[in-house]
């Protein structure tokens, strides 16, 4: 199945937007991101002038409540995440700490310290807050960028495996990884659906089910990029013929392609198609920037496929499979750590602040232990592996590595 025609599947929430209930939690229109912060601050200062340790757990609530209920249900995340998804990480993680420290009954002064570098950032961002882009650029450029942000990190996967695939002579597997990616774009238009339209469900509730899905893509990135580079080495080092192929890509590995496919493009796809619904508020029914923004990141996700695939074909051979696994790997531990930050905004994580750790979100890296120890887990193996890496090498028949 062509990709081309894959992705056009994501037309159909553009082009049904009419049919889709805003929800609640929403808005039509871009909030006023002072008014917001302006509430915020209120009732933040009271929660943290009125804290004590030994009812830290009510305090801890009382945060929750500000972060879903008004920073959440005001729209000022979601408007926050179509521009600077980085930032809205940020301050999902800051509110977090608050929580954390709360939750765990630390001292008065370590809770005001982080409300008030929290409530800092925020007032930051108010102040910077444009006027909303109801304008046809402003809407063009930003349905642009929204599908282009969130659709290029799905598409690295994609394109991993399809010139994995592709370089091992095994390119009538491919259709594994476009399937998965098919059925991930169905699942994200039903999982945007079922949010908008049928369940309107929590804010905690799609946190937890983008961080589910997240972790899930870890696991199996992970284990994809330990298999790719085994794979890789035993192509290089006993060159691999065509007939083995069928052998190496085992039934369990098709499905895990698959799978790593699926979830790398429905753990965006979702998000992106409730971020056009945001955007389409902002339209006023003008429907033509948001299509031609649309189309244009299209197009450019389309090319970028292609010249990563005929890059891919130009690379020497143990350089491409080395690229591939670290490539995976990396993505892994993202995930990871940015799977935990979201269960931990759901509740359904603890909170255990980490003193002298920068919050850099292209790494998923975040000042808790729970984030830390997820994404431990994932580099400890390295290692081990380089040393398997190695061993092997030094075994290879010469001129394998060819």
């Amino acid at each position: 199945m062509s990709l081309r025609w894959l992705l056009l599947l994501l037309l159909f929430p553009v082009a049904g937007f009419g049919a889709v209930e805003t929800p609640d939690a929403m808005p039509d229109t871009s909030p006023d991101f002072a008014t917001v912060v302006a509430e915020l601050t209120r009732q933040g200062d009271r929660i943290v002038a009125e804290y004590r340790p030994e009812e830290g757990i009510d305090t801890a609530d009382a945060v929750s409540g500000l972060y879903f209920d008004i920073f959440e249900g005001s729209g000022m995340e979601v408007a926050i995440g179509m521009r600077d998804p980085a930032l809205k990480s940020e301050l999902e993680s800051r509110f977090g700490k608050i929580i954390g420290l709360a939750s765990r009954e630390r001292a008065a002064d370590e809770v005001a310290a982080a409300w008030h570098e929290l409530r800092t950032q925020l007032e930051q961002v108010a102040d910077a807050q444009q006027p909303a882009e109801s304008d046809f650029w402003g809407l063009f450029v930003q349905a642009f960028l929204i599908l282009l942000r969130e659709g290029f990190e799905a598409m690295l996967v994609i394109t991993a495996l399809v010139a994995y695939l592709r370089r091992q002579g095994a390119a009538e597997q491919v259709r594994v990884v476009y399937h998965g990616t098919a059925w991930a774009l169905l699942a994200s238009l039903l999982t945007a659906w079922l949010f908008s339209v049928v369940l309107q469900i929590s804010g905690a509730g799609r946190e937890a089910l983008e961080g589910v899905t997240m972790l899930l893509a870890a696991a199996v990135l992970f284990y994809v990029s330990y298999w790719l580079i085994s794979k890789s080495e035993a192509a290089r080092w006993q060159a691999f013929i065509h007939d083995q192929i069928s052998s190496a890509l085992s039934r369990g590995s098709r499905f895990a392609l698959g799978l790593a496919a699926f979830l790398a493009v429905y753990r965006e796809g979702a998000e992106t198609v409730l971020f056009y619904q945001a955007l389409s508020g902002q339209a006023d029914g003008q429907w033509w920037p948001l299509l031609g923004g649309f189309a244009l990141a299209l197009a450019a996700l389309l090319l970028l496929y292609r010249l990563m695939q005929a890059a891919s074909f130009r690379l020497p051979i143990g350089l491409f499979f080395t690229l591939t696994a670290v490539l995976l790997y990396y993505l892994a531990v993202t995930f990871a750590g940015n799977g935990v930050l979201e269960l931990q905004e759901a509740g359904w994580l603890g909170i255990t602040p980490v003193d002298g750790v920068a919050r850099i979100s292209w790494l998923g890296l975040y000042p808790t232990l729970e984030s830390l120890s997820a994404q431990l887990l994932l580099l400890i193996p390295l290692p081990l592996a380089m040393v398997w890496w190695w061993n092997q090498r030094r075994r290879a028949p010469a001129g394998a590595g060819s």
